[in-house]
């Protein structure tokens, strides 16, 4: 039997995606308690975010969101990984207020900050270790929040994945 990388790809791109998610799942969460949410988007999904985040661009005006929407095109799958903004009760000041109770709606809790910023990192290193393209990417997350694809995240970041040549998720050009 003969397997050419180009007819295995898709499906090996989607593995090291789970494996993201897995990884994202088991690092390290302050106080020990897991509020993070992780999901993989594929196929026509994908193309649903990027139509999502050209849309974003007439209410916000960011243009490098127009960029990052053709650019997921490129991806075989995108792990999206988000956390909710519910106070840890720690009342350790680090979000700005002195107790959680202070705490303004909207303001994110920052120990949920640092454990999401933790699965991000869990998650590209393990892409790293199989030797696959990704990028974090503001835009694709914040797209994906509006979306609810994980349900009551506050705070959601997108990891493009693709297997190429070359990383299309750098050395980017800028559309007008």
């Amino acid at each position: 039997m003969i397997i050419n990388e180009r007819d295995s790809r898709h499906e090996y791109i989607c593995n090291v995606g789970r494996q993201m998610m897995t990884a994202a799942r088991t690092a390290p969460k302050g106080k020990g308690v897991d509020i993070i949410e992780v999901a993989m988007i594929t196929g026509e999904d994908i193309k649903t975010l990027s139509n999502k985040m050209i849309a974003m661009v007439e209410e916000h005006g960011m243009m490098f969101f127009l960029r990052d929407a053709e650019n997921i095109l490129n991806a075989e799958c995108i792990v999206i990984i988000g956390t909710d903004d519910a106070a840890q009760g720690l009342n350790c000041g680090h979000c700005g207020y002195d107790k959680c109770v202070d705490r303004k709606e909207g303001v994110p809790c920052a120990i949920n900050s640092v454990d999401v910023g933790i699965a991000i990192g869990s998650a590209c290193a393990t892409a790293a270790d199989f030797r696959v393209d990704t990028r974090v990417m503001f835009s694709a997350g914040l797209a994906a929040q509006r979306l609810d694809w994980l349900k009551g995240c506050k705070q959601v970041y997108a990891i493009p994945v693709s297997a190429s040549s070359k990383n299309p998720f750098f050395d980017r050009k800028p559309k007008q």
